[in-house]
C-alpha cells in the first residue's frame, strides 16, 4: 500500500464515526496538518489525467498547480488562465470527508468569455457572469461517491456556491459566496 493511500485510509478511517459536520471539520484539520496534499483530476472531454502533490509542507508547488491549470483550461480553444488554489483544497477536503479516492472527473473546469457566450447562445443554461471564466468554478464528479453525497458534503463545508446537477451527474463548486441550487 502506498503512503499516499494509507494516510488517505487512516484520515478517512477517523472520520467515520463523526456527524456530518463535525466530519468536515475534522477531515480539514487532518488534511491541513499533512505535509502533501494530492489530488487526481481526469478531464472528462480530452482524456487527459494529472495526478499530483499540489501542495507540500512549502506551500503550493507551482509545477504541480501549472499542470492542474493545463489540464482544466478551456479545451474548446485550448485558452488556460490561473485558478483559485483554494478549489484545490476544497476538492482534496471533499475526497477525504467522503472516504473516496481523491480522483474527480472534470466536466467544466476555467471557461473562457468566447465559450462561455457561445454555451449560453446554444442553451447550455451557463450563468452569464459565470465564476468559470475567473478560474473560481469546477464542475466534477467524485469517484466512488455519488454526486447527491458530494453535494451534501460541499454544501456542509460552506466554502462557497454548490450547484446540483442530477439529470447531468456533476456537482458545481464554486469559491464565491456560499450559496447553493438545484440545476
Amino acid at each position: 500500500m502506498s503512503r499516499r493511500r494509507f494516510l488517505g485510509c487512516a484520515v478517512a478511517g477517523g472520520l467515520i464515526a463523526l456527524p456530518g459536520g463535525a466530519r468536515l471539520v475534522e477531515a480539514r484539520e487532518r488534511a491541513a496538518n499533512r505535509a502533501e496534499r494530492w489530488l487526481e483530476l481526469m478531464n472528462t472531454h480530452t482524456g487527459e489525467v494529472v495526478s499530483v502533490a499540489y501542495r507540500g509542507a512549502g506551500g503550493f508547488v507551482r509545477s504541480s498547480i501549472e499542470r492542474l491549470e493545463w489540464l482544466l483550461r478551456d479545451f474548446r480553444i485550448g485558452e488556460q488562465r490561473p485558478m483559485d488554489a483554494a478549489l484545490y483544497d476544497q476538492l482534496a477536503d471533499l475526497a477525504v470527508a467522503a472516504g473516496s479516492d481523491p480522483r474527480f472527473e472534470i466536466i467544466s473546469g476555467y471557461r473562457s468569455a468566447k465559450t462561455n457566450a457561445k454555451l449560453a447562445v446554444e442553451g447550455h443554461g451557463v450563468a452569464r457572469h459565470s465564476l468559470h471564466m475567473e478560474g473560481r468554478a469546477i464542475d466534477v464528479r467524485l469517484r466512488g461517491c455519488s454526486c447527491a453525497r458530494l453535494r451534501d458534503l460541499a454544501i456542509d463545508l460552506q466554502r462557497g456556491g454548490v450547484g446540483y446537477y442530477a439529470k447531468s451527474d456533476f456537482v458545481h463548486l464554486d469559491t464565491g459566496r456560499v450559496r447553493r441550487w438545484v440545476g
